[in-house]
Order: C-alpha cells, then structure tokens, then sequence
C-alpha cells in the first residue's frame, strides 16, 4: 500500500534508537511495535515492500500519541510527526482507521451552536454525576456561559471549539491579562470556531484543510497578532503553512503566537503585584514543548505571580492525553500518566500550571490540581 510518505524523509530515520526513551507507549509497554523507530519501521515495510496491513500493523500506528517527544532527540532530525499524520490520512481514507462514529462525534466541533447544545447537555449530565470522572470535565461546567467582548483590536484571542465550551474561564482570565499589559482584545468567537487540530490527529487532515481555509477566510484583511491559550491549537495553527503549501498560510502562520510565547516578550508591562502564597509545578504541553518549542516562555511569564515553580524530572514526558488519545485509548493513556503523576508527587506542588486543556482535563482525571497560567495570573493581578 502506498502511505504518500516523503521518501526522503522516512529515509532520514537511520534506526538508531535515542528515540525510544522519549516515547510515552513505548516506556509503557516496552513494545518495539510502540516506538517511532518500530512505527517508521512499518511505515516503511508497508509503503517499500508491500507489506500487509495487519490488525498488529494498524494497532501500531493507531497507538501513537503524536506527542512528538522524539523529534527533539533525534539527532537526524527526523519529521516523525508529519509522517505520523500522512501515514493516518492515507489509512483514514482507505477505512482502516477512525470509523464513522468518531467522524460524526468531531462534527460538532465544527458547528458553535451544536457545539452550544452539545455541551450544555454535558454539563447537566456532569452535574448528575453521569459522567466518569477519569474523563476530567470541569465540576462546574456551565450550562450556560457569559459570552467574551472585544476590548480592542490590537489582537486576536483564539477561542476554538472544546476549550471555549468547557473552559471559557480561561479565555476570560487570558483576556483580562492582556489588557492588563495594555493590548485591546479581539475574541474570534464563532469567527474561526476551531482550528483542526482534533481533525489532524484522528487523519482527517483534508477537514483540517478545509478548516485551515476558513480561518484564513475569517481572520484576513489585517495582520494582527493572532493568541492562542492551547497548545494543540497553537500547534496545529502555526503548521497551516505545512499543511497547505501556500505563501498565504506562511503569512497566517507567522501571526499565530501561543499567549505565554507574546506575554513573555510584554512581562514588564504587567503590574507588579504581590506574587500568590503557591508552589506551582510546570507541566509542559507536548505541543508546547516539543512542535511549538515556546514552553520556557511560561516560567517567564508565570515566576513574577507565584511563589515558587518548581520542575518536573521527567524530561517532559507526555501525560498521555493526546487530543482525543485519552478517550480513545483510556488503558494506555491511564498507564502513560501515571508516570506523570508519579513525577508530580515527587515535587509536592500545591497546583500544577497547564497550558492546554486535554492536559489538565486528563491530569485532572487522575485528582490533579491543575490550572491554566493564564488563570493564575489572573487571580494574582485582581486579588
């Protein structure tokens, strides 16, 4: 079967294994299968040598978190995330992977008012504890919401699809900072109602285009600074360029900033306050640390308001969230962030800081404590 994979980039990978200590599955299972090096090895027996696609062979490449912890540490800089995404389009359009019922369940996502509904019904069911809690929901998930207005238009805050359903707090808190440093906010609201990103993962990459293009639609005519309080957003948004191959996604993608990355170049507009009484450990969204590579700006922004960060000693492992990994793959995600739990503990914060919502949702999944920066910012400057 041929997967579309550059040959030039699945032969960058030269099997050399530095990978293997940076994969969540593989540290999990030991699994040679569940690496980037034994997935690449498939990817290759597949596309060169017409290998079969076999129940174990589609497991493999089903199991991958897309973290992309192992990009980082390969020393031949291979593009495993892009060849990960190819390689689950081709098996998405062929039937292989991602059935009808998790095509349907990502519609909404792309519908605010379904989305609305959707969600209001969740918390209803939250709310009479219908729901499991390992799946992480806010417990005050509202039914209803307080919409954001724009204060400016000096920028963007990017809202989406799940995060401002479920966390619009965060948003709100993220708002407030920036005005607090003295930009005019513009929410994108039911302007660009979600990015891709979910898409992108489960190998629907051509929704995600199609996504892409109305952003693009959306937020053109001006060149302001487009923020992003999710990772996974962020991520996917600064890799329209990629994605589409156009001059004009290059120039979209060069205005997107995750909103740590910005207010850490801006922290000395903000007012100095007395800092909160709290140890607040960094957890580091994989999209963050390791696609984006902006994580350090969070210390920046986030040591002037707290007492003391602290860091984790894992090398930062993904917590096993993963977009919609966590759902989908609930043993192997449990498995994968008990590890990150394990190396929470060892540090004793009183909060973990965030920056993505399937992390803290996940890690909260598990009784984390965990809030956005943007959050704890906030409650700093207005206490």
């Amino acid at each position: 079967m041929d997967l579309h994979l550059n040959k030039e980039e699945l032969n960058t990978c030269v099997q050399c294994g530095l990978c293997l200590p940076h994969c969540p599955t593989f540290r999990v299972t030991g699994d040679e299968a569940m690496s980037p090096r034994g997935r690449i090895k498939l990817m290759r027996e597949v596309q060169d040598h017409d290998a079969p696609l076999t129940k174990e062979v589609i497991r493999s490449f089903e199991t991958c978190v897309q973290c992309r912890g192992c990009e980082p540490a390969c020393p031949s800089g291979v593009p495993y995330g892009h060849l990960m995404e190819q390689t689950r389009e081709t098996l998405a359009e062929a039937g292989e992977i991602t059935p009808l019922w998790q095509r349907l369940a990502f519609k909404p996502l792309e519908q605010p008012v379904a989305l609305k509904m959707g969600s209001a019904a969740l918390a209803i069911a939250a709310k009479a504890k219908l729901v499991p809690k390992r799946l992480g929901l806010p417990a005050d998930l509202a039914v209803r919401q307080e919409s954001l207005t724009a204060s400016g238009d000096d920028l963007y805050l990017f809202t989406g699809c799940v995060m401002d359903a479920w966390q619009r707090d965060v948003h709100a808190a993220g708002q407030r900072v920036l005005e607090a440093a003295g930009f005019g906010v513009t929410p994108t609201g039911s302007l660009a109602p979600c990015c891709g990103a979910l898409q992108a993962h489960a190998g629907l990459l051509d929704t995600t285009r199609d996504l892409a293009q109305t952003m693009m639609s959306s937020l053109s005519g001006d060149d302001r600074p487009i923020l992003v309080d999710s990772a996974g957003c962020g991520a996917a948004m600064k890799d329209y360029g990629h994605l589409l191959g156009t001059p004009e996604a290059q120039a979209f993608s060069a205005r997107v900033f995750d909103i740590q990355e910005w207010l850490a170049q801006h922290v000395a507009s903000l007012p100095k306050v007395e800092p909160l009484d709290l140890v607040v450990a960094v957890q580091d969204p994989c999209h963050l640390r390791h696609v984006q590579k902006v994580h350090l700006a969070t210390r920046t922004v986030l040591a002037p308001f707290v007492r003391q960060l602290v860091e984790l000693d894992d090398d930062g492992l993904c917590c096993g969230a993963g977009g919609a990994f966590s759902v989908l793959e609930p043993e192997l995600a449990g498995d994968i962030r008990a590890r990150k739990v394990d190396a929470i503990q060892r540090v004793s914060p009183d909060v973990v800081a965030s920056a993505n919502p399937g992390c803290s949702m996940h890690l909260g999944g598990a009784g984390v404590a965990t809030e956005h920066p943007m959050t704890l910012i906030d409650r700093a400057l207005t206490t």
